[in-house]
């Protein structure tokens, strides 16, 4: 049972309204839909419709959300196996239901699909994916050991553990408001 009613557009204030719009109105609504951003009666999904409790906040998370999966160097199936991962590890049936659709889109095969369901590293044979998922595993363990930076980190460059970093970190957030406010 969900413990935030969705918050509909007639009971927005223009904070709200105005976050509502940003969300349904950016570049999460252009393009290919692969997971809907509001309900029939124009509620927004997921962790959106948390968001409104606290628009400034709220706002500010959108706008990182969308930096993180617009405005990064990493690649699009790098970028959805790493948000697969987080859904796993936190278990988190919005996160994964929304991304495994785009992943699917952006060439995310049903094998690799799998193993992430279960936990694992897919194998890859792309070098730079396989060192940024092995990195992924690393920050959702907690951290990264000098050999493993070595390893991972030094192919892939500051700028991309960065970003890394930053999905790992604002999908985790999302996962627990999800699992906090019992929706998805």
């Amino acid at each position: 049972m969900t413990r935030l009613e969705p918050i509909r557009p007639e009971e927005q204030d223009e904070e709200q309204q105005a976050l509502h719009a940003s969300i349904t109105g950016g570049p999460r609504a252009s393009g290919p839909q692969h997971f809907a951003l509001t309900t029939a009666d124009g509620a927004l999904t997921g962790p959106f419709n948390a968001f409104l409790l606290s628009p400034g906040l709220g706002g500010a998370l959108e706008r990182l959300g969308s930096a993180v999966r617009y405005e990064t160097r990493l690649s699009a199936r790098t970028r959805e196996l790493a948000i697969l991962m987080v859904a796993t590890r936190w278990s988190s049936a919005f996160e994964w239901s929304s991304h495994e659709a785009v992943g699917r889109a952006v060439g995310v095969s049903d094998s690799e699909l799998e193993a992430v369901r279960r936990g694992e590293v897919p194998l890859l044979e792309d070098e730079d994916e396989r060192a940024a998922v092995e990195l992924v595993r690393c920050l959702l363990d907690g951290d990264v050991s000098d050999d493993d930076w070595r390893r991972w980190a030094g192919p892939l460059g500051h700028q991309v553990v960065f970003e890394l970093c930053t999905l790992v970190g604002y999908y985790s957030t999302l996962a627990l408001q999800l699992r906090v406010f019992r929706a998805g």
